[in-house]
């Protein structure tokens, strides 16, 4: 089978080459998906520099999620998911014609679903679900925060802090994504080009503060977003987008920049620091992925969340996608079809 490799660490367009593997057998539990495409997220991008933690060493198949039809199922898998057409998470192996995964981890979707919209609802739609129903069930009148909200899981977090009756505010870059999240709905837009996210933010509160932020971006935009949280408000972390530079220095200073959190002065005030990694629930807890997944396929159908797709490419275009999605002017799912 042909498969997109990591072959080193550096510049997207460079390190990626395609390459011949063997077709990978599923073990118990697990199911051989032959691929339609699959999907990117920014962790790959991360990756790719080197500055992903979780990412196996070089050279690698990296890749989170894969649409596809179920072509062969290890013990223990139910026979009923054989040439099923499915949306399913991984964990690395994506890019490739074949994948495997746990069975756990796969939803069946309409055959006539397209291709970009059935990717955003794995990794970065059960993220979005995760999130805002299991970690931090949001409520009706909350003030939410939403950062890269036009982003592949920020503009999902948007819809469904919208469908929960919330006042968002959501902070994008650019014309073009303002208007986009206008057209959601989303009651507060606030473009980075205009200045500092915080002195907008305040502006717009006026006074008042914030119930949940969704921060993917970490670094020094997590203590502007403290000091505007208010008693029993609460920031769920899971990502770290201005994270700059390679090795221990760029780590420091990525960690300096998020400034001293001290557990007592959490209690006294009343709020709460939520971390969000995937990889680590779908290790833990595979139970939850399904759930999450299946209620994302659900939301979709019934039209209560509408993924954006920004392009399909070519099988032969995964460079060109994945620098695409690290210069940020990208909105909403990238793909690559087969």
């Amino acid at each position: 089978m042909k498969a997109w490799t990591l072959t080193a660490h550096g510049d997207p367009q460079k390190v990626f080459a395609l390459r011949d593997h063997t077709k990978p057998v599923p073990k118990a539990d697990e199911i051989l998906v032959a691929c339609e495409g699959f999907g990117l997220n920014y962790a790959d991008v991360m990756a790719s520099k080197g500055l992903y933690r979780e990412a196996p060493p070089v050279p690698s198949i990296l890749g989170y999620e894969v649409v596809g039809r179920i072509e062969a199922a290890g013990a223990g898998v139910p026979q009923a998911l054989l040439g099923k057409r499915v949306v399913g998470m991984t964990r690395f192996g994506g890019y490739a014609q074949y994948a495997v995964t746990d069975h756990r981890a796969v939803a069946i979707i309409p055959e006539d679903l397209e291709l970009g919209k059935a990717a955003a609802l794995a990794t970065q739609g059960c993220t979005a679900w995760y999130a805002a129903h299991l970690l931090c069930p949001l409520r009706t009148g909350q003030r939410v925060l939403v950062h890269s909200a036009a982003g592949g899981v920020g503009h999902l977090l948007v819809q469904l802090a919208l469908r929960a009756g919330c006042e968002v505010f959501a902070i994008a870059s650019g014309s073009a994504k303002v208007e986009y999240l206008r057209s959601l709905g989303v009651q507060h837009v606030i473009d980075r080009a205009d200045g500092d996210h915080a002195t907008q933010l305040q502006r717009m509160l006026q006074g008042a503060k914030l119930d949940v932020v969704f921060n993917a971006v970490g670094g020094s935009s997590f203590k502007k977003d403290m000091r505007l949280l208010g008693s029993g408000g609460r920031i769920v972390l899971f990502g770290g987008a201005e994270r700059g530079g390679i090795g221990m220095f760029g780590t420091l200073r990525f960690v300096w920049r998020m400034g001293l959190v001290v557990p007592i002065l959490l209690m006294m005030k009343s709020r709460s620091i939520l971390g969000l990694n995937m990889l680590r629930i779908a290790e833990d807890r595979p139970q939850d992925i399904a759930e999450c997944l299946r209620n994302m396929v659900v939301a979709c159908a019934e039209g209560h969340l509408v993924p954006r797709v920004h392009s399909v490419y070519d099988a032969n275009d995964l460079p060109r996608a994945i620098a695409d999605l690290d210069g940020g002017t990208t909105m909403g799912k990238l793909v690559v079809r087969w």
